[in-house]
């Protein structure tokens, strides 16, 4: 039972739903149905929404993957709690500036960091296996 992934995409996912609250007011007031209408705040809103599905969700598929090909438990949690990490700078850097900032720019590289040990484990995983 992949039990890790399952606490941090848990969190992932309510990060996500969190962050799609602040769209759905910023449509309501001015009643913009699609798009962001012009409006700068909703735009930033649903890139920052849009980022963390872009990068979150595949990071969580490769974070599967490593737990059923029998990652280590400890490299899961600490891969677990670094994306959750980076996630919550990247959002939180995003959704006050559409420029370069601290949580943007140690958010996205925390997630990268993430993705490629987790990419790199998994290739181990199958050239550990492959060679049986």
């Amino acid at each position: 039972m992949p039990y890790v992934t399952a606490l941090s995409s848990s969190i992932i996912l309510l990060l996500l739903l969190a962050l799609a609250v602040p769209i759905s007011r910023l449509r309501g007031k001015p009643r913009i149905g699609l798009g962001d209408g012009g409006n700068q705040a909703l735009a930033r809103a649903i890139r920052t929404h849009a980022n963390l599905s872009e990068w979150g969700i595949p990071v969580l598929f490769l974070m599967l993957v490593a737990e059923l090909n029998r990652a280590p438990v400890v490299m899961l949690h600490v891969a677990g709690i670094v994306l959750v990490v980076a996630r919550l700078l990247h959002a939180f850097g995003l959704s006050r500036s559409g420029g370069a900032s601290f949580g943007r720019k140690y958010g996205a590289g925390l997630t990268w960091l993430v993705l490629v040990v987790l990419a790199l484990w998994n290739i181990w995983a199958f050239v550990r296996l492959a060679l049986r």
